[in-house]
């Protein structure tokens, strides 16, 4: 008969030595720190989501036999701190997708970023806030000013969508040693050497491609 530590080595290994846990908590980390939405990590919160319902079973599985309760224990907290990274990670962005719903529809590459469920969840919210302004305001003013994403007509852009502030200064953590340039491509070329474990204070959107390419972390 197989022993309580028997048992269970191999489901606590699934969430704790393996680098998903890590991967997550990055994620999320990222996706909090960040002031736009990153691209959905879908691969990663599938393979924690499959871990989490055989740690779910395997527990009951252990009470049922008998297993030590402090053992259960030890799983349990381990599945539940998984279970709040995961829940984190997701609802962070859709917190962001709430006050970023116009931007992240109005173009391939920022719905791009959306699971399909938060592509549904943003058309559900950009017609029911569109609705609801249409009903309550906007229909009681003139023609040329009843736009929900233009203060008027002949408005060549769509200036009453907010957009992220990619200028917003973030820290973050180098993982590794690489060259960034510190300007936009086209802009000018200065470079500076990035060292693995240091830590800067910089605009977002400097260290937008290192921190999507897993160079850098926010902290």
């Amino acid at each position: 008969m197989a022993s309580s530590s028997d048992m269970g080595s191999a489901d606590f290994e699934s969430l704790s030595s393996t680098s998903d846990v890590e991967l997550l908590k990055r994620a999320w980390r990222n996706e909090k720190a960040a002031p736009e939405i990153l691209p959905y990590e879908g691969d990663l919160v599938e393979r924690a989501k499959g871990q989490i319902e055989l740690v779910e079973e395997n527990i009951e599985a252990y009470v049922e036999n008998g297993i030590d309760p402090l053992v259960v224990s030890l799983y349990q907290m381990d599945l539940d701190r998984t279970q709040f990274l995961l829940r984190s990670y997701l609802r962070v962005r859709l917190l962001k997708i709430e006050k970023f719903m116009f931007h992240s529809l109005k173009s391939e590459e920022a719905e791009s970023r959306l699971s399909e469920q938060e592509k549904v969840f943003a058309r559900r919210c950009a017609d029911d806030l569109a609705k609801h302004f249409e009903e309550s305001v906007l229909r009681k003013l003139p023609e040329n000013y009843q736009s929900v994403l233009k203060q008027s007509l002949i408005s060549e852009v769509d200036d009453m969508v907010p957009e992220p502030h990619l200028d917003t200064f973030v820290a973050c953590r180098s993982k590794s040693h690489f060259t960034l340039n510190l300007y936009e491509e086209g802009e000018s070329t200065q470079t500076e050497e990035m060292y693995r474990g240091d830590l800067y204070f910089i605009r977002y959107k400097i260290v937008k491609g290192a921190i999507e390419s897993g160079k850098m972390d926010l902290i």
